[in-house]
């Protein structure tokens, strides 16, 4: 177990919509390793490429993405729109999480719009758990164990709000104000997906959506821009708010009114 974050999350540009601000922080202020992996390629997110054409491309745009923190992108290559928690899932993020060995890992929030969101969060939740454990996956080798159970943060889920739109408010934000530039530049760099959302979400300008709901969850806490995360704190989870220990913890609304 090392300095190092996973964000494990569904889709190639998740990562940037939702916690990249804080990869930023964990990077350049405390010299973390960022790894970045998403369940899917996102072969289903285009218009006008093939499956194969689109997981390239974004497969691409997810390295270029994590290089510009100095990190590293990694894809699980599950197929978009049928992640599920599964044998074979939990397996392939177990064997990850002994690759990378993260102390920190961020996941989507279990309620959100979208099931492979959804699942995601399940498989990475789950992961977080067997990774240390020796006899899981033992018949089939790889990297050892982990020394203990890891960290693990959900992020926010997609404008804040469950699956019956629900406002779902965070226990920690951090400030993302300084580096909210370079977030924008690592989702920049996701350029496939402007021309798919504005498709089939009926959404544009996705850089200005990102910037607009980090300056939501900011000003809920009294800064330009924020992220917003809720901890995983089950039996044998860590209890230590690890993620508000390295970057500060803002006053909840209801402190600061």
């Amino acid at each position: 177990m090392s300095d190092t974050v996973l964000a494990l999350l569904a889709h190639p540009d998740d990562a940037e919509f939702l916690c990249a601000g804080t990869l930023a922080r964990l990077a350049r202020e405390r010299g973390w390793r960022v790894h970045v992996a998403s369940m899917t390629a996102g072969d289903c997110g285009s218009a006008e490429h093939t499956s194969e054409e689109i997981s390239r491309i974004r497969r691409g745009e997810g390295a270029a993405s994590a290089a510009l923190l100095g990190g590293a992108y990694h894809c699980l290559e599950e197929p978009d729109l049928n992640v599920f928690y599964s044998e074979r899932t939990l397996a392939k993020a177990t064997r990850l999480m002994r690759e990378v060995r993260p102390s920190l890992v961020l996941v989507h929030s279990p309620s959100d719009y979208h099931l492979d969101h959804e699942q995601a969060s399940v498989v990475g939740r789950a992961a977080a758990f067997a990774a240390p454990i020796p006899l899981f996956l033992k018949a089939m080798g790889g990297p050892p164990p982990l020394d203990h159970v890891p960290h693990v943060y959900y992020c926010d889920p997609i404008e804040g709000k469950d699956l019956y739109g629900r406002p779902v408010p965070p226990d920690l934000a951090v400030d993302i104000t300084d580096v909210i530039d370079l977030k924008e530049r690592m989702l920049a760099c996701h350029a496939s997906q402007r021309e798919w959302l504005r498709k089939h979400h009926g959404m544009d300008q996705y850089l200005v959506a990102m910037r607009e709901w980090g300056g939501t969850r900011g000003r809920e806490y009294g800064v330009a821009f924020a992220e917003g995360f809720r901890q995983h704190r089950g039996h044998s989870y860590p209890q230590s708010d690890l993620l508000g220990d390295l970057l500060g913890r803002l006053p909840t609304p209801a402190a600061r009114s």
